[in-house]
């Protein structure tokens, strides 16, 4: 059984195939965690449930270590919950009530209750182990069972407590526009370390994921600890380090200009905030967080399809002809899947005009869309479109009939970016005007893909009709919303995939992915500046969740020079996609290109459904090297990236991870077998040379 319960000495305990999770009470009622890591019995911590203090300023010291921390009492780290009563009184006296066992979704769900010992108020705290891939769910929901509203300041789903440790050292991803998912590492000391969003939603300046360890794991190698939020609105993840050496990382909406009334009989769910235990690096922890999205976040197990996108070709200018006359040069090269962006409808000429008015521009498309939509799948292709439902131009008709459908401040001027306002999406007018134009283009056409972007951070938070209390309610409003939109498109056309796209890296987060079948992670399409990007992404998110493109050289990024393998081996990481404008290619590259897309398509099951291994052996050489194998170590697929070789110097052998020992493989193009044993251990020869060479290996059992 995954969950453990000693009812005699209040113990609770999680145990996965790889890990141990052990919290009990103590004598003063409160809940304390106890152990994470690798498998114990769990008994064996009950010496470890005690109190202690050091002194009349440092009393309680047990409450660094607190599985939900109430604000209230002698208490100082970060609190996990702040409420403000409705006389006044603005703290949390818990009473644990019981628990509560349950099998839900092939995943057992422990849940404890606690009341406030004076105020009808009940906090469910639920653990959820998934025990295949040594993850945790955890999330804690908020019950007013009085007469009056209770106001919620902060709301934090859960604490991850570290083991001691001899060094913390903590793992995040950073970034900007067109730099997202950078990796870095730190380490901690006393304090506090926060990475947030206060944007509006998942920022591309920061991911809602973290890891611990010691100072010592690598790819391959020592323990790692780690955590991601599922929210897409407003978040924050605090690591904090006391006195005494205690460490735990706090995480869920973020408190910033942030509250929330519960109304009587009203119950707030926080969203849940995943965890885990890697005993095999950072690789390890990867594929454990790739597994469990395959099997339990994404809304599809269906392969992701090779996709074109016209942007680049058109930009605004787009008609029916230029499109079907790209279709036809898109199904040469093999693409399933074409998808038409900006500028079909309205008056959107440009990105100054029209965002709002989602009907299909008759002079571009004289005979609607269907002409298009028929010539696409004549072709063999599906049709995919691009919206952007949450935005607005001022210069468009929906804004002149509804300028209070948008967030601002009445007596402040409207901050325009992108030349976009956001629509509020709380108020259900938008929302049933959301629902009803995305109804009727997907019951109207033929469309198996929708583009949702979103360009546009939230400015003048004001929500007009709403009243003073609530106010600050906008930034979950919003998510919630967001949310309820999504799966009531999904509930309605479940055969239309969706895609997430926010400026870039934005939106990406273990909330959407409930909704979204993958997402749009920077709008950087250069090659090489994509390999750190996908590397950043690749430490959380599976490799069918990012959309890579292939895209022009020179790039309109930074104008490097790229030849086409290397800019189709790049997009290869993940679900490829094809972004240029094939008008200008060649009947030379159009036909390799087309090769590339075949021979992506036969190693798609492994990028997309295999476990991903990134060989960190040749990194000081400037080598990147990442490799993606099938669940019965048989079939493998290699794509190694030479930066530049510099004084005539040769590589080093690459060694390769995932095989079995004693198999024996076939290289592609290459004489003879090899053992896994070998590949692993001494590795093989890379024919890179030069600057910004590629190549691809598939090895296979013999």
């Amino acid at each position: 059984m995954a969950i453990w319960v000693n009812e005699q000495n209040q113990l609770f305990a999680l145990q996965t195939n790889g890990s141990s999770y052990v919290f009990g009470l103590n004598e003063k009622g409160r809940l304390q965690h106890l152990y994470w890591g690798a498998p114990i019995d769990p008994a064996e911590v009950l010496p470890l449930l005690g109190t202690w203090g050091h002194s009349s300023f440092d009393a309680e010291i047990e409450r660094e270590a607190e599985e939900y921390s109430f604000w209230g009492g002698v208490g100082y780290v970060e609190p996990l919950l702040k409420v403000t009563w409705p006389d006044g009184v603005r703290d949390f006296c818990p009473q644990y009530t019981g628990y509560l066992v349950d099998q839900e979704s092939g995943k057992e769900t422990l849940t404890l209750t606690f009341r406030d010992e004076v105020y009808p108020f009940e906090v469910r705290l639920s653990y959820a182990a998934i025990s295949e891939h040594d993850v945790l769910e955890r999330s804690v929901s908020l019950v007013n069972l009085g007469d009056e509203p209770v106001l919620l300041e902060t709301i934090q789903s859960a604490a991850w407590t570290m083991p001691v440790l001899r060094d913390y050292r903590f793992t995040h991803v950073t970034g900007k526009w067109a730099g997202e998912f950078q990796l870095r590492r730190t380490f901690l000391s006393e304090g506090k370390k926060m990475l947030e969003s206060r944007r509006g939603f998942t920022d591309g300046h920061a991911n809602p994921w973290f890891a611990v360890e010691d100072g010592t794991a690598t790819e391959e190698r020592g323990d790692v600890w780690f955590g991601a939020l599922a929210w897409s609105g407003n978040w924050k993840i605090v690591a904090e380090q006391t006195a005494f050496g205690h460490v735990r990382v706090t995480g869920g909406i973020h408190d910033f200009d942030s509250t929330w009334l519960l109304g009587p009989g009203e119950t707030f769910a926080a969203p849940k905030f995943v965890g885990g235990y890697s005993a095999a690096g950072f690789g390890g922890m990867s594929r454990k967080l790739h597994r469990y999205q395959h099997d339990y976040v994404l809304p599809s197990r269906e392969p992701r399809k090779v996709l074109y996108n016209s942007w680049e070709a058109t930009y605004f200018d787009v008609n029916a002809q230029d499109q079907m006359d790209l279709a036809e040069r898109a199904a040469k090269l093999g693409v399933e899947l074409f998808v038409v962006d900006d500028g079909w409808f309205g008056a959107r000429n440009h990105d100054r005009a029209g965002l709002g008015d989602w009907v299909v521009n008759r002079e571009k498309f004289p005979n609607g869309l269907s002409e298009l939509i028929d010539r696409v799948h004549e072709l063999g292709m599906e049709f995919g479109i691009w919206v952007e439902p949450e935005a607005v131009n001022p210069d468009s008709d929906l804004y002149r009939s509804h300028p209070d459908w948008v967030y601002h401040f009445p007596t402040r001027g409207r901050a325009e970016l992108r030349n976009q306002l956001l629509l509020n999406l709380s108020k259900p007018e938008v929302k049933s005007y959301i629902l009803e134009f995305m109804t009727d283009l997907l019951s109207q056409h033929q469309i198996k893909f929708i583009k949702w972007d979103m360009n546009r951070t939230v400015t003048e938070p004001g929500l007009k009709d709403h009243p003073l209390k609530r106010q600050k309610e906008i930034w979950i409003r919003h998510v919630q919303s967001l949310y309820e939109i999504w799966a009531e498109l999904r509930r309605r056309f479940p055969h239309v995939e969706f895609e997430t796209c926010a400026g870039g890296g934005s939106r990406i987060d273990l909330g959407i992915f409930r909704y979204a079948d993958q997402a749009w992670p920077s709008d950087n399409t250069d090659a090489f500046d994509r390999l750190s990007i996908q590397e950043g992404f690749s430490y959380v998110y599976a490799p069918k969740m990012m959309t890579c493109w292939v895209t022009e050289s020179p790039t309109g990024m930074n104008r490097r020079v790229l030849s086409l393998p290397y800019r189709f081996h790049s997009a290869m990481m993940g679900t490829l996609g094809i972004g240029a404008n094939l008008n200008h290619w060649s009947d030379a590259e159009l036909e390799e290109a087309a090769g590339f897309v075949r021979q992506y398509k036969a190693i798609r099951p492994l990028v997309q459904f295999g476990d991903q291994y990134r060989l960190d052996t040749l990194a000081h050489r400037g080598v990147i090297a990442v490799q993606y194998v099938d669940q019965a170590y048989g079939d493998s697929v290699l794509l190694a990236f030479l930066h530049s070789q510099r004084l005539g110097d040769r590589l080093p052998r690459l060694r390769l991870q995932g095989l079995a020992p004693d198999k024996s493989y076939v290289i592609e193009g290459q004489p003879g077998t090899r053992s896994g044993r070998s590949l692993m251990r001494i590795g093989l020869e890379l024919p890179l040379r030069g600057d910004f060479d590629s190549v691809l290996y598939r090895i296979r059992e013999a």
